[in-house]
């Protein structure tokens, strides 16, 4: 029995082949939720793991879903817009319907310490990861409330078990979404809506050299590195309506790392 049938589920940053967004899209689909996802190349040529196949990816991520016989959308979107939230939520309504799963994948992360960080830094990751992961999560409840309930998973960084140095402007904001993550959630749970966080720990989605794989491997005592249907499998669950009792939690699915 698929768990997520006649659901309709929104995840933003699914624009790269090996991306955690894309293995997402991939799992929620085949759990039979309609799926609604967005996508940034702009950003992602910025990366230095960014390859050509990704600027096709997402027309190929949308046949492939739509392959899986549910209904698939895309829109190209960038969430540092302040108006973004809310043309988003007008698109999925009118292509698919009232969504009750929001998974906040979207990103922006550029390495900086305290000696090259500056407004504009700061800003950009603001923009993406606070405002508008903020300003989605509180227009997706506006909009289905007293409609149905519904699901809200972040995606977060471990910011709360471990310092990050060399990545100020990122730990900030994605810190900043976890703690917006328990608080919201106490408003959201008399509407039957539930907000919970994922950290995936380091996954390898491309961006990762085979030196760093070499260092980071010791620090897995699973034996391997994560990969993105690793946490793709837990937010299917967290959609789901097994996972009613859950909420207001960062959930550290990492094989342990330390």
């Amino acid at each position: 029995m698929k768990r997520l049938m006649n659901k309709i589920a929104i995840v933003t940053g699914a624009s790269r082949v090996n991306g955690i967004g894309t293995a997402i899209c991939r799992e929620l689909a085949k759990e039979g939720a309609d799926i609604f996802f967005t996508y940034w190349s702009k950003y992602d040529r910025q990366m230095e793991y960014f390859i050509e196949s990704d600027l096709e990816w997402p027309q190929q991520l949308m046949e492939e879903i739509r392959g899986l016989g549910v209904r698939c959308e895309l829109m190209r979107l960038d969430l540092s817009q302040p108006e973004a939230p809310s043309a988003l939520l007008d698109q999925v309504h009118k292509k698919l319907g009232s969504p009750s799963i929001l998974v906040n994948n979207a990103t922006y992360s550029v390495d900086v310490d305290f000696r090259s960080i500056d407004a504009d830094i700061l800003d950009a990751h603001y923009g993406v990861n606070v405002r508008g992961t903020c300003l989605l999560m509180a227009e997706f409840a506006r909009q289905i409330e007293g409609k149905h309930g519904g699901r809200i998973i972040n995606m977060v960084s471990g910011q709360d078990k471990s310092p990050e140095p060399g990545n100020l402007a990122y730990v900030a904001t994605k810190g900043a979404v976890s703690t917006f993550t328990k608080s919201v959630a106490l408003e959201l749970a008399p509407l039957q809506i539930t907000v919970n966080a994922v950290d995936p720990g380091p996954t390898d989605t491309g961006w990762m050299s085979r030196d760093l794989k070499e260092q980071l491997l010791p620090k897995f005592p699973m034996g391997r590195i994560g990969e993105p249907a690793d946490a793709a499998k837990l937010i299917a669950f967290l959609a789901s309506e097994e996972s009613e009792w859950i909420t207001g939690q960062i959930i550290h699915s990492d094989g342990g790392f330390w």
